[in-house]
């Protein structure tokens, strides 16, 4: 498969990236963001647009591809609403509407969070913009799927770029492994939701809405002999 890439610079996204890069199913990977990872494997590709909400120049390029994993997502604490709701609704949905005309019915796999609120009728701001994307994104001509991680530990050495997180996680490491013995099915790793999206695109899913247990148990599925 070749993978389209959105949020590679961010924790989920170098997770997914690493998984991308290690499996053999994976023949390609265009990363699309505002800047470059710097990482430099004979698979990788990156495309750094100059307007990542208007990709309609690069159909052509993108519609060599099978899947998208669009990782790409930010934090609603301190942010206007309606900044929010640009970058995680609209922009989300102008991608997805670019590959419907570069490549409809291929696969699109967004990382949005446990507690997405589908009904859209809740209290929590980020829960109701999420599940307003993740309503959005079913009703267009691809076949989507809806990861919903819990609580995520980084693995092999991948870090959060916004500072605060940095700290967070530095002080909150010890406890996922509490976590991983208590409530095992709120904690996955970068590794899991790397493979996981290969996984799912590769072999499909029962379920459209990953909650973290799905994820893991996809995630540890076998990769195959390569």
């Amino acid at each position: 498969m070749k993978v389209l890439l959105f949020g590679a610079t961010g924790m989920v996204g170098q997770g997914v990236l690493r998984e991308c890069l290690l499996d053999d199913r994976v023949e390609q990977v265009l990363t699309v963001g505002r800047t470059a990872t710097g990482t430099v494997h004979p698979k990788l590709a990156e495309l750094v647009p100059e307007d990542l909400a208007d990709l309609s120049g690069h159909t052509a390029e993108l519609s060599r591809y099978d899947t998208c994993f669009f990782c790409l997502g930010v934090s609603s604490a301190g942010m206007p609403a309606e900044e929010y709701e640009r970058i995680t609704y609209q922009l989300t949905l102008s991608v997805a509407r670019t590959l419907v005309d570069a490549r409809p019915h291929s696969t699109f796999i967004y990382v949005s969070g446990a507690g997405t609120d589908s009904s859209e009728r809740g209290r929590i701001r980020w829960a109701r913009v999420k599940g307003a994307t993740e309503n959005a994104l079913k009703r267009l001509p691809l076949t989507t799927y809806f990861f919903r991680p819990g609580a995520v530990q980084p693995m092999h050495g991948i870090t959060s770029k916004t500072p605060l997180y940095r700290v967070i996680y530095r002080f909150t490491g010890p406890l996922f492994a509490v976590l991983r013995r208590v409530a095992p099915a709120t904690v996955t790793t970068t590794e899991e939701l790397g493979r996981a999206m290969v996984s799912v695109t590769a072999d499909g899913y029962p379920r459209q809405i990953l909650e973290p247990r799905d994820i893991t148990a996809a995630g540890r599925r076998d990769r195959p002999a390569g």
